[in-house]
């Protein structure tokens, strides 16, 4: 596909064939062990050379010609106009938008010179910043492939002919911090304080927060809710002074109507203090007033009389008691609307 005078020039990259002027290059990346390189690179550092003169892969440089990444396109079937591409960047030069550069380049180029219609990539649930550069390129997530391979699970995404490549909405992470807490992203050493969370009684009875383990707990703290927002599906803060006291999310974003749900929780023995009201009018406000949602729904079973006062000192208007919408309890709804929170400002 890629014949030897192939050369994309971006901004601050170019894509082009691996050359045999960069053959000590590549054998200086095996002697540091980097592994981004494509998996058919040889080990053997005498084998650059061969391998260079084969390859097919592309090499992704700067301006200068250090070698920042590498990306390919494989399994790809002419006949049904499919291909997939994946990628690696250099660690040393991560972090910077590299990636998402070349990869939205290099589809631009297919979909251009052949009559391949689909691109598919995938990426393990884990790798957080490979899942970005798929939605930052505009690639959408399609789902999960379970067992895909030898390593396991794959997250599925496709960009197709005609779609362009502006990513989908997402929530931006805000830090951001009150008279006495700070609402920030979780870390490992929340992982036992979410584990208490997750097994807590009143967690148990009235949310549906299931974790079984420390590493269920970590997952979901270092990974699940980060898969979350990249996919617009919401957004999730710890809730901490010098511990984690607490949690509050939103789930459900319907990015077209630009409404929302709100869910919070607060730790066993840091109950009672007001915790949850304080972050849960923070995030209300900001989602609201900064980002320019409609509406935000809660829903309270009915016996969580505890949570009902949360959402009632935050503002939130009762409209009603929804049946049987909460693991089989009936919940209480109520709402916060853009212009509720304007009046009050």
């Amino acid at each position: 596909m890629f014949g030897h005078d192939f050369k994309i020039t971006t901004e601050r990259l170019v894509l082009r064939r691996f050359l045999a002027d960069d053959e000590q290059q590549i054998r200086a990346i095996l002697a540091e062990g980097l592994p981004f390189l494509p998996p058919s690179l040889p080990a053997d550092p005498d084998a650059v050379g061969p391998w260079i003169q084969e390859s097919t892969d592309v090499a992704i440089t700067d301006l200068d010609g250090r070698i920042v990444g590498a990306t390919s396109l494989f399994k790809t079937d002419l006949d049904a106009g499919r291909t997939e591409i994946g990628y690696g960047t250099h660690p040393g030069h991560r972090g910077r938008g590299y990636m998402t550069e070349a990869v939205r380049a290099l589809c631009a180029w297919v979909f251009e010179h052949t009559a391949i219609n689909r691109i598919e990539l995938t990426a393990a649930p884990g790798n957080l910043a490979s899942l970005w550069v798929a939605q930052k390129a505009g690639f959408t997530w399609e789902g999960m492939l379970r067992r895909y391979d030898h390593e396991g699970d794959r997250v599925l995404f496709s960009l197709v002919r005609g779609e362009g490549f502006d990513p989908s909405p997402v929530l931006p992470f805000t830090e951001m911090r009150t008279e006495r807490l700070v609402l920030r992203r979780y870390t490992e050493a929340d992982v036992p304080a979410l584990l208490a969370l997750a097994q807590d009684e009143l967690t148990l009875a009235n949310t549906g927060l299931r974790l079984e383990d420390e590493d269920a707990a970590r997952a979901l703290a270092l990974e699940t809710v980060e898969r979350k927002r990249l996919r617009g599906g919401g957004i999730d803060w710890a809730v901490a002074t010098d511990e984690l006291v607490g949690t509050v999310s939103f789930n459900e974003v319907d990015w077209f109507h630009r409404v929302a749900e709100v869910a919070y929780n607060t730790v066993p023995g840091h109950r009672g203090r007001g915790y949850a009201l304080e972050a849960l009018v923070a995030v209300s406000r900001w989602l609201l007033l900064e980002q320019g949602f409609h509406r935000i729904t809660l829903r309270a079973v009915v016996h969580n009389s505890g949570s009902q006062r949360v959402a009632e000192k935050a503002g939130y208007v009762r409209e009603g008691v929804a049946r049987k919408v909460l693991a089989g309890y009936d919940a209480v709804v109520y709402s916060l609307t853009a212009a509720d929170v304007t009046l009050e400002t």
